[in-house]
């Protein structure tokens, strides 16, 4: 249902109402971060937002707080995120995702990982880069490269190879036999983190990537909607470069908060 798509993260129904505008498939909604432990979102929050806008809301409960994503399909979330960037709540066991009927959203920076959330039920994989929300991609296309790319080593192995891969990367014999014989991760399978320009959006798509997730820093602009609107557009025609030069087009005064200064680049080469 979402594939093909961009989840936008958001933290008021302002905000929520310039992504359903915008075309998004999904808005996933974030608190502002305060001091303290990050637990998921105060249910008046996503009662409001449900409100404002029709399309499917997805909300974030802690790692193995299984009594979070109880209340959070109790208000009747379209989606629940199991989501690292909050603090984690049981560091030993996922949520056991099979007792839910609302699908779950799992991150993960390995085809180990993914898997493994897999058999727990999750119903589709986040290949997660950094999380500061400072628009630095490179974690991101990093852990979708190692990704992919296992999964293409995957391809071309006998079937004998399969058994020691699965073992080699702790993952269920079934579901590695099972991407191997689909030739990708048997869930929709999203990236996550730094992505804030259509150019970072059709990146993933062109590496592979069913959709993107995109923070809530695309806000902090002049004008969020012409942002929004752009990242969308690139998803949806990732392979055209005359869209993805319109949608590019005047974002620069648009991402100026997001640009690191020089002594956060880490430099290459040394």
């Amino acid at each position: 249902m979402l594939r093909g798509g961009a989840l936008i993260e958001i933290s008021n129904a302002e905000q929520a109402k310039i992504a359903e505008e915008a075309g998004a498939c999904t808005i996933t909604i974030s608190e502002p971060s305060g001091r303290g432990i990050s637990r998921m979102t105060d249910p008046s929050l996503i009662k409001e937002i449900k409100r404002a806008v029709s399309i499917p809301i997805m909300a974030r409960a802690r790692v193995g707080h299984f009594v979070e994503a109880q209340i959070l399909e109790a208000i009747g979330v379209d989606y629940i995120d199991e989501s690292e960037v909050l603090a984690i709540a049981d560091d030993q066991n996922y949520i056991n995702k099979h007792n839910f009927r609302c699908p779950f959203v799992s991150g993960s920076r390995s085809l180990g990982e993914a898997l493994r959330r897999i058999r727990e039920g999750a119903a589709m994989i986040r290949t997660q880069g950094e999380i500061l929300c400072s628009g630095n991609i490179a974690e991101t296309v990093k852990n979708v490269r190692s990704v992919m790319g296992e999964i293409r080593i995957l391809n071309n192995m006998d079937d004998d190879e399969v058994f020691a891969f699965s073992k080699k990367i702790a993952a269920p014999y079934d579901l590695v036999a099972q991407t191997k014989q689909m030739g990708r991760l048997p869930v929709v399978h999203f990236a996550a983190g730094g992505i804030v320009t259509p150019a970072d959006a059709a990146l993933m798509m062109q590496l592979g990537c069913d959709g993107v997730f995109v923070g809530s820093e695309v806000f902090d602009c002049p004008d969020p909607y012409k942002r929004v609107r752009g990242i969308i557009q690139a998803v949806r025609h990732y392979n055209d470069p005359n869209v993805l030069v319109e949608t590019s087009c005047g974002l620069a005064e648009a991402m100026a908060g997001l640009n690191l200064s020089e002594d956060r680049i880490e430099r290459f080469g040394g």
